[in-house]
């Protein structure tokens, strides 16, 4: 299965706005989702806790590369967590409508 879901966590709804507008728009997803959430974690020798939003990004092995460069120059956060996880199995016609829909070759309006 060549389907990949990228994960990354920002601060706010808008960001999350942001980010998975333009990577749909760009084509490195075919869909991003967000969900509110609360993360606890150690930053710069404290344990902190925040809400954030998770963003999953669905994607391609062939896509991946673009899509996480992207996410790494336009997130906001100084250290971002950005990490792939494969799918394991889907159905034929979705795993072929994320390929088409992240396929640049479409191009824009091509749909």
């Amino acid at each position: 299965m060549d389907l990949l879901a990228v994960f990354t966590t920002v601060a706010t709804a808008a960001q999350a706005e942001a980010l998975a507008s333009a990577a749909v728009q760009g084509r490195m997803a075919a869909c991003v989702q967000m969900e509110p959430i609360r993360s606890t974690y150690r930053w710069q020798g404290a344990v902190e806790s925040s809400d954030e939003v998770r963003l999953l990004f669905k994607t391609t092995r062939e896509r991946q590369d673009a899509l996480v460069q992207w996410i790494a120059a336009n997130h906001p956060y100084e250290l971002p967590a950005i990490y792939a996880l494969p799918v394991a199995g889907a159905t034929e016609p979705y795993a072929s409508w994320v390929r088409d829909a992240v396929d640049p070759a479409r191009g824009a309006g091509a749909d």
